[in-house]
């Protein structure tokens, strides 16, 4: 992968505590940490390697792999848990064919699992690109996913079509 934005990305930022938020922008840029861009971070900011590397790792915000075009989080602490999140997420694995942490064979679908997402009273939760999907079950985990598919492809009977709409 090329990253020749990097120096654009950092700017002005030359100083080592501007670290965290150099990394955001090259995320945001390209949906994960490089590393080619993370060693030219460590250039940059004169921040030794290992500890970019570390810091890159600690973040979850972070990934050093890269994503696929939808990210997908399941909450797996203890009140989802109780309600069913695990079989939520082997259901999703199993459709996407992934395990966690993994991005689908065509790049459009990333699932990991969180320890919390801080919204125990609305469990199970589902994160979709940002979105939170409160008391999710697995018909709606799988019509979810089906509709995004739909709207990707632009393919679908009339009726997933028609829900896609309202």
């Amino acid at each position: 992968m090329r990253v020749s934005g990097i120096k654009t990305l950092i700017k002005s930022r030359k100083s080592p505590t501007d670290l965290i938020e150099v990394l955001q922008d090259i995320q945001a840029s390209y949906n994960y940490l490089p590393e080619e861009a993370l060693r030219k971070v460590s250039e940059e900011l004169k921040v030794p390697l290992i500890e970019v590397f570390r810091v890159a790792n600690f973040y979850k915000a972070f990934s050093l792999n890269p994503r696929g075009k939808h990210l997908i989080t399941v909450c797996m602490g203890t009140a989802c848990h109780v309600r069913g999140s695990r079989r939520l997420a082997d259901e999703l694995l199993g459709m996407l064919k992934i395990k966690p942490g993994q991005t689908t064979a065509d790049g459009k679908f990333t699932v990991e699992t969180v320890n919390c997402l801080g919204a125990c009273a609305l469990g199970p939760i589902v994160v979709l690109d940002g979105k939170y999907h409160k008391h999710m079950d697995a018909s709606k985990l799988r019509n979810l996913i089906q509709n995004l598919r739909v709207k990707q492809t632009g393919k679908g009977n009339a009726k997933n079509k028609k829900r896609l709409r309202s």
